[in-house]
């Protein structure tokens, strides 16, 4: 089969292509009402997307309960060590508090509350899919209000780049950890 060969290329140009960060430019938008709900109307930071491999006999929902039913696999756990749940406070590595705000069927979401090293009302969703049996996890994060890093490049390039680090050691725990999902 001549056109068999192609599919391993297609499928490792795919793999490589869902590794890349794809950060949303940041937008500064007047009010901050509903930021909890979705970063429509806030301020937005970034949103990356990550491969986790291919396991087509795994739902995205799995793959979420894997992540909060198993906290330590977070990169930053700190003292959320165990399973989460909506409404749970905790601190993260370094004594950053935030606060578990919604867990649905294949994503869940934080906030960083005050005492954080980034602020307070920075809201970090991450969202699990599948296609064609390739799951990805994508990581979005918006904020109440501006902060003294707003506007900065230094300063938001710098926590994007961090964000985007610590995200994508978080990917490649799930690629592994996604088989015992």
């Amino acid at each position: 089969m001549p056109g068999f060969a192609a599919v391993p290329v297609a499928l490792a140009l795919y793999a490589g292509l869902m590794t890349a960060p794809s950060p949303a430019p940041a937008a500064a938008v007047s009010s901050a009402a509903g930021c909890r709900a979705g970063p429509a109307g806030c301020y937005d930071l970034y949103t990356y997307g990550y491969t986790l491999g291919l396991h087509p006999f795994t739902e995205p929902d799995a793959v979420r309960r894997q992540l909060t039913d198993h906290f330590w696999l977070f990169p930053v756990s700190g003292g959320c060590a165990g399973r989460i749940r909506a409404g749970a406070r905790c601190e993260l590595l370094g004594g950053n508090p935030v606060e578990v705000e919604y867990i649905g069927d294949d994503l869940f979401q934080i906030n960083t509350l005050p005492g954080h090293q980034l602020g307070r009302g920075m809201h970090i969703r991450f969202a699990f899919s599948r296609t064609l049996g390739f799951h990805t996890m994508t990581v979005r994060a918006w904020q109440d209000r501006p902060t003294d890093c707003t506007g900065e490049v230094f300063c938001n390039g710098v926590n994007r780049a961090f964000a985007w680090v610590t995200w994508q050691v978080l990917a490649r725990t799930l690629y592994v950890t996604a088989y015992a999902a």
